[in-house]
């Protein structure tokens, strides 16, 4: 566990880099060793010879040359036929004797002694060799280096191992907050000041957390929502069934108690249906038969279909439908307009007015369906496509609702890529607009 920690492999590579600094400065530091700076020490031993040539007692010429002896700087005067020139190279020593020659020439550079030779003149002490041991300055500026890299790695390394603790650190929040999450806390959340890369994980994180805690609070409310809605029913069902039984019920009321029963079967099939149809808009796979057809034809046949239902409350029906061709599942559609239709009906009281309207342009198609009814709460808009939403629960049971009318509704449209908008003032009615767009619609000629 410990060797595949984030914190070990960043002190590691953080080693790791200083020793490969500290190797290749070594290996160039070596290499450099071998080469002197020629160009330097040339112009020191002229300027060095300038000085010597202005002392013009001997006895001083001798004892600055031991001042200089004591600084590293062997200065010996020779001629041709000193031994010392017999280890250098011949070309350089016969021209450091031609006639005319007066710049210092860099003879050689061995075990790291630098040997400059200086031309005599007239005024001067004559030819002399400048002899310089410069493996001690190589020497201590590799020490330098090598303590210094030494230092880099030690305080480097602490430091890195300190700041590695402060960058793992939120690593190690998110892991105990999805142990966390991943135990059934979906309440836990990250609070951080963080502005970089790690905030916006645990922003990330955050917002997951929050999406899976909204996701189980409607699990938890669909199945709540499903199982009041189906044991509503069934009591009703096994209540009045075990009176029939019982022989509890006149004959003359038994009929009503088994319109009753009856009643409460279509809504349990109501509710089978609605969830097996959620359910299967849900997949992935649900089918979808595209074809064209004529919306305005399509809508009256629903507003026929629900006639029972208006006729019964004396609603006026107001249709403004232009011939309109759309292509699009029309079994699906046609679930879209009943349950709209039916939503309107329900809601709209006696001598009530339901208008049903289509609207055409360049780019879309829009069905309007506006009700006079008691509208809906400014605050209640934003749910009401929710499964089980219903803005008057005792109302809407007694109108025989299960709040998944609209969920079934919008569902369909995002399926075709259509939109639904609601406006709605209490008191005055709701309007729903579904808006088909043209690239899915035909108009007719």
């Amino acid at each position: 566990m410990f060797r595949k920690s984030l914190r070990l492999r960043i002190v590691a590579t953080f080693i790791g880099i200083v020793l490969v600094s500290l190797i290749l400065s070594f290996m160039i530091n070596n290499g450099s060793q071998e080469k002197t700076p020629n160009r330097f020490m040339v112009t020191f031993a002229q300027d060095l010879a300038t000085l010597i040539n202005l002392i013009d007692d001997p006895e001083k010429v001798q004892s600055s040359l031991g001042i200089f002896a004591r600084y590293g700087l062997n200065i010996t005067p020779v001629n041709e036929q000193s031994e010392v020139l017999s280890s250098l190279p011949e070309d350089k020593v016969h021209s450091l004797f031609e006639t005319g020659t007066t710049d210092a020439i860099f003879l050689s550079s061995k075990d790291g002694i630098a040997t400059i030779g200086v031309p005599g003149t007239n005024e001067g002490i004559g030819t002399f060799l400048i002899q310089s041991d410069f493996s001690s300055l190589f020497h201590t500026l590799r020490n330098t280096l090598l303590t210094s890299l030494l230092t880099v790695l030690v305080i480097g390394s602490l430091l890195i191992l300190f700041m590695s603790g402060y960058i793992v650190k939120p690593i190690k929040r998110l892991t105990v907050a999805a142990k966390e999450m991943s135990s059934g806390d979906l309440s836990v959340r990250l609070k951080h000041n963080n502005q970089d890369e790690f905030g916006e994980l645990m922003e990330s994180f955050n917002h997951m957390a929050s999406e899976l805690q909204k996701i189980d609070s409607v699990r938890d409310d669909f199945v709540s929502n499903v199982s009041h809605e189906m044991q509503s029913p069934l009591t009703s069902i096994r209540g009045f069934t075990r009176a029939l039984q019982d022989g509890v019920i006149p004959l003359e009321e038994q009929k009503e108690h088994l319109d009753i029963i009856y009643e409460e079967t279509l809504r349990l099939s109501r509710l089978s249906d609605n969830l097996l149809r959620l359910a299967s808009l849900d997949s992935e796979h649900h089918p979808v038969h595209f074809t064209t057809f004529q919306v305005d034809e399509q809508l009256r046949r629903a507003i026929l279909l629900a006639e029972p239902q208006w006729a019964q409350k004396d609603i006026q029906i107001e249709l403004d439908l232009l011939p309109c061709e759309i292509t699009v599942d029309k079994d699906l559609f046609d679930q879209v307009w009943q349950n709209l239709i039916n939503n309107a009906i329900k809601y709209t009281g006696p001598q009530g007015t339901i208008h049903v309207e289509i609207e055409t342009s360049s780019s879309f198609v829009k069905v309007l369906i506006r009700d006079s009814g008691q509208g809906i709460p400014e605050e209640a808009l934003p749910y009401i496509f929710d499964r089980f939403y219903m803005v008057d629960k005792a109302r809407s049971s007694s109108l025989r609702g299960n709040g998944l009318g609209l969920s079934i509704v919008i569902k369909i449209l995002k399926l075709h890529q259509c939109t639904i908008d609601v406006e709605s003032e209490m008191g005055k009615g709701t309007q729903f607009i579904v808006t088909i767009p043209r690239s899915t619609i035909t108009p007719t000629s």
